[in-house]
């Protein structure tokens, strides 16, 4: 793989991480769906402070968990 290839995978993994602690810190079940489903609520928010390999990571971690 590629170096940017492994930064987006990198960056996936640490986002989905996130993601499933904050769901079980809310007492929500971290299912595919569930954690797809948080991670495009997130970012329909449109925070200016994320960078392009974040957004990019979010995207391709949602469209995964959807398959």
């Amino acid at each position: 793989m590629s170096k940017q290839s492994d930064e987006l995978y990198d960056e996936m993994c640490r986002v989905v991480g996130d993601m499933v602690f904050t769901l079980h810190d809310f007492g929500v079940e971290s299912k595919q769906i569930v954690i797809a489903d948080a991670l495009r609520t997130a970012l329909a928010s449109k925070n200016p402070a994320r960078s392009e390999l974040l957004i990019k990571a979010m995207e391709a971690a949602a469209r995964v968990l959807d398959r």
